[in-house]
């Protein structure tokens, strides 16, 4: 479930020892996990679709070598 912080967690603060979002970023995590921090007020699920990711263009020097 994808949610996102409503609140800043302590700065030492991590999850499996990976360190939390900033408030107002959005987190993957198991579902009873986010379940427990929506009902605790500290976070919302995340219904927005991911953005777009554009595609990265070619080098100059690979388009350079092509010709």
């Amino acid at each position: 479930m994808r949610i996102r912080l409503l609140v800043q967690m302590p700065e030492d603060s991590s999850r499996n020892g990976q360190p939390w979002p900033a408030k107002g970023e959005s987190v993957e995590l198991p579902t009873a996990d986010a379940a427990h921090l929506v009902a605790s007020g500290i976070a919302e699920e995340d219904t927005e679709p991911d953005p777009p990711v554009k595609p990265r263009g070619r080098r100059k020097a690979a388009a350079a070598e092509e010709e």
